[in-house]
């Protein structure tokens, strides 16, 4: 029920169509340094634990200045340890702050710390540009599908974005759970990552996808 869809998408995108990179206070920009901090959030939210707490960690290692790879780079290993405690970050603090130093030098010295010459060396392939994003430690298929999911509001070429658990979220509103009218959707509603990130939202919270299906009668 085309009719029904669309309800279902603008309940998404009013509720809960927020970018995951505003939440840790990223501007988001087709420009090195919000690209890289994208990078570094797909990397904190790669690891099994609430997004909430990877958001936060996030806000942290950003409020302490560390937004550009030669920041990170720069940043000691015990103070990026530091700032991920103080987003409550605890558990993988250690080994996320030597991956964020370590993915900071990659960065730099394969791409010249431009994200967009690593999309552009992969010609704009979307495959391309996810198997790139898994060179960097602690960014596996997940991580790059979280980078790119995000990144297509500003990254136009690879949208519509969708993996599983934008599928996921879909399956959870009783959308279309095929890639192809799921891709379709995202496409028509003008806002794809905004939606994505909706979808995510649901996909992980029984409560809010409870609530936005509630909202539309059939």
């Amino acid at each position: 029920m085309p009719g029904r869809n669309q309800l279902i998408v603008a309940e998404l995108l009013a509720r809960h169509g927020r970018l995951y990179a505003e939440d840790a206070g990223i501007r988001l920009a087709d420009r090195p340094g919000p690209l890289y901090q994208l990078l570094v959030l797909a990397t904190l939210l790669s690891a099994p634990i609430p997004a909430e707490t990877a958001v936060a960690a996030a806000g942290e290692l950003f409020a302490a200045g560390y937004r550009s790879p030669k920041a990170m780079s720069e940043a000691s290993w015990q103070d990026r340890v530091d700032a991920l405690g103080r987003g409550h970050y605890r558990r993988y603090d250690e080994r996320t702050a030597t991956m964020l130093g370590d993915g900071a030098d990659l960065l730099t010295s394969k791409w010249h710390g431009d994200l967009r010459k690593l999309r552009d060396e992969a010609g704009g392939d979307v495959a391309g540009i996810a198997s790139r994003l898994t060179e960097f430690p602690g960014v596996g298929p997940v991580g790059a599908g979280i980078f790119l999911r995000e990144a297509q509001e500003v990254w136009p070429a690879v949208a519509p974005y969708v993996d599983a658990r934008v599928t996921s979220g879909a399956h959870r509103v009783r959308l279309p759970g095929d890639r192809e009218t799921l891709a379709g959707l995202l496409a028509a509603s003008g806002q794809p990552a905004r939606l994505a990130a909706a979808l995510v939202r649901v996909s992980l919270s029984q409560r809010a996808a409870s609530e936005v299906t509630a909202s539309v009668r059939d």
